[in-house]
């Protein structure tokens, strides 16, 4: 599978194969009828499946400039990287939260209670760092790390290196771990796709 990321704005297209993602300017002609060009200097290839490994010939432009091939593409907000399958990256969402919560503590970390700076972590840390993730099904390891990543605030949020104190707090701050609101998310987002299939096959029934 290819996929084929378009500035212009955010467009994903999605081929099965290389050969198939040839024939783009079918799709870039419907786009010179109404007016919206590709921005090549903001768009990219990246290849998914058996042989994302392998070198793959240029994806060109009606007018003849080049697409890049890339390792990891970045489609609102999620980082999807080359991979065997289908798989997005956590790492680029573990920043902005680590520097979310570094600002907390700098501005507020031992002056207000604990209670107080976990409701803050909630609204302001927590969002960044799940954003969008219900949709990509985290292997076991992707979501061990998220986890560790908020126990880690938890940790130096109450001073303490005893993992049963952390998760008492988990509990009694009504705080989930990420691996436990993004299965939520999960089968949350899965019944509301197929209830919006269920829907539309009522609808042509």
């Amino acid at each position: 599978m290819a996929l084929t990321s378009f500035y212009m704005p955010m467009t994903l297209l999605i081929a099965k194969s290389v050969t198939t993602l040839k024939r783009m300017w079918l799709c870039e002609q419907e786009l010179n009828s109404i007016d919206m060009v590709i921005n090549v200097r903001k768009s990219c290839c990246m290849r998914v499946g058996t042989r994302q490994d392998k070198p793959c010939s240029n994806i060109n432009t009606i007018d003849g400039r080049q697409l890049s091939w890339v390792n990891e593409i970045r489609y609102l907000g999620v980082v999807i990287v080359r991979s065997v399958k289908f798989k997005c990256s956590v790492d680029q969402a573990k920043k902005p939260f680590y520097h979310a919560a570094n600002s907390i503590f700098a501005k507020v970390g031992r002056l207000a209670s604990e209670e107080f700076v976990v409701e803050l972590f909630k609204c302001k840390c927590l969002p960044v760092l799940l954003y969008a993730l219900e949709v990509c099904n985290l292997n076991k390891s992707t979501m061990q790390s998220m986890d560790f990543t908020l126990n880690r605030f938890f940790l130096k949020l109450f001073r303490t290196s005893n993992m049963e104190i952390v998760t008492y707090c988990h509990e009694f701050f009504g705080c989930d771990l990420p691996s436990v609101t993004l299965r939520k998310r999960y089968v949350k987002f899965i019944d509301t796709r197929l209830m919006i299939i269920v829907d539309i096959f009522i609808l042509f029934s």
